[in-house]
């Protein structure tokens, strides 16, 4: 069909071919005045583009349409979609609730993107009406749904959920035995990672690499070199490809559980690294006190165009400050602000309190804290009140100060007392103390754990 003379298989191939938020404009301008503002292809194809170019057009293009009819069930999916894979899923949810309002009904395509969103934003309430809206337009046997409908109970917290999700789901995948895997992950049940995944194997389901990430970061929570060995030979036994995140997970297990040579080896034997990658190695080294390989492996990463990013220099700093390069670390502060225009977070500035306060400079730590853009919080005023006290520098704090910390902490009150007892305050550190009492806190001793072999 012809409107105007302009045939639509022409606007489609120039919305394909579509590139930029001043293409998009153009294209909104040419369905305007060629009629076809309701030809449902078109605006299904120009949302598609749209959302990997401008998300705000996309919206701002969705909402302009007609509501009789309203848009295509096709054109609310691929909004819905888009908006779950950015910082503001709920959008997503919005956007079903308009779906609802209108005359048409949400498919087997909708509901994982809308669950996706839920999970996202741990609305395990809302997620479980969708699961009663799921089971009544019977799409519960929908593997692809009961798949999501598992994750989102799994990112809300609900493992036990998400548990008899699976056990409903009629044919499980990889990807159902993975979402569950992760899930006991996240939520801190590592054992019950590793029991699902013996599970697995006794039906003789294959792993993919998804899950075998899941898997290694149970065995770095519970430091389990065995169980960790055992996941990377069954990569090699079974020639699974090395790739970015199975690689990072595998070398990140061995340097959790002190194995930093084998994790240095496997780090370098990845063929293909990422930031994220260099930002774990570094860290790991750094754990381990490789004082000089932390700095080589930050000068690799920048050397083979890898541009540090605000975690990356957490990392380099928290590495300095734990091995006390205060030179190198002022220099990578003073390189992320000038060189790479990083504002500093206050994890930054943390990390450089903590620095100079351990390296005995607790007056330029003093100055860091007071020209601080925000407030330092209870973590920042704990590593430099101890560093006062190690040092024996007793600082003039004002109350102002002192009240970031944590009021419920023990710990803070005998730190806190301690410092006014350095300056003779003893009615100060008499009513702290007789505060700590009164709120009935006590400060946890001290402990280590060491593993020795049999």
């Amino acid at each position: 069909m012809f409107y105007h003379g302009i045939p639509p298989i022409s606007i489609e191939t120039l919305i394909h071919r579509s590139t930029t938020l001043s293409h998009l404009l153009q294209l909104h301008s040419l369905l305007l005045k060629s009629s076809l503002y309701h030809h449902p292809s078109l605006i299904n194809h120009l949302l598609i583009s749209a959302t990997s170019i401008s998300l705000p057009f996309s919206t701002s293009f969705f909402h302009s349409l007609p509501t009789i009819p309203p848009p295509p069930l096709f054109a609310f999916n691929t909004l819905i979609r888009a908006f779950s894979n950015t910082p503001s899923p709920q959008e997503s949810l919005i956007l079903f609730k308009k779906l609802q309002s209108s005359n048409l009904y949400p498919d087997h395509y909708t509901f994982p993107f809308v669950l996706r969103a839920c999970g996202l934003c741990s609305f395990v309430g809302v997620g479980g009406v969708l699961h009663s809206l799921v089971l009544k337009m019977s799409f519960g046997s929908d593997r692809y749904v009961g798949n999501t409908l598992l994750k989102m109970y799994a990112d809300c917290g609900f493992v036990r959920f998400a548990r008899n999700m699976f056990d409903e789901i009629p044919v499980r995948d990889v990807v159902s035995w993975s979402s569950l895997i992760a899930g006991y992950v996240a939520c801190d049940l590592p054992v019950g990672a590793l029991n699902v995944f013996c599970e697995m194997r006794l039906l003789n389901e294959k792993p993919n690499s998804v899950t075998l990430v899941s898997l290694l970061s149970a065995c770095t929570k519970m430091v389990n070199i065995s169980a960790g060995e055992s996941v990377h030979s069954y990569i090699v036994m079974n020639c699974i490809e090395m790739d970015v995140g199975l690689g990072t997970a595998l070398f990140e297990m061995y340097s959790k559980c002190g194995k930093i040579d084998k994790a240095l080896r496997i780090f370098n034997s990845m063929p293909r690294k990422n930031l994220q990658s260099y930002t774990i190695m570094i860290s790991a080294l750094a754990n381990n006190g490789c004082r000089e390989d932390v700095i080589s492996l930050f000068n690799q990463m920048e050397d083979i165009g890898l541009r540090p990013d605000s975690l990356s220099f957490s990392a380099i700093l928290s590495a300095c400050s734990h091995m006390g390069l205060v030179y190198e670390g002022r220099n990578y502060f003073d390189r992320m602000v000038r060189l790479y225009g990083i504002k500093p977070t206050v994890e930054h500035y943390g990390c450089m309190v903590d620095l100079l306060g351990r390296a005995g400079l607790i007056e330029e730590a003093y100055d860091v804290i007071k020209n601080m853009p925000t407030e330092p919080n209870s973590v920042i005023l704990r590593s430099f009140l101890g560093a006062c006290r190690n040092h024996g520098w007793v600082p003039s704090l004002d109350d102002k100060l002192l009240s970031k910390l944590e009021s419920e902490l023990g710990a803070n009150y005998v730190l806190a007392a301690n410092i006014f007892s350095a300056r003779a305050s003893w009615k100060d550190a008499n009513d702290l103390r007789l505060a700590m009492k009164h709120k009935g806190l006590k400060k946890v001793p001290g402990c280590s754990w060491v593993e020795v072999q049999n």
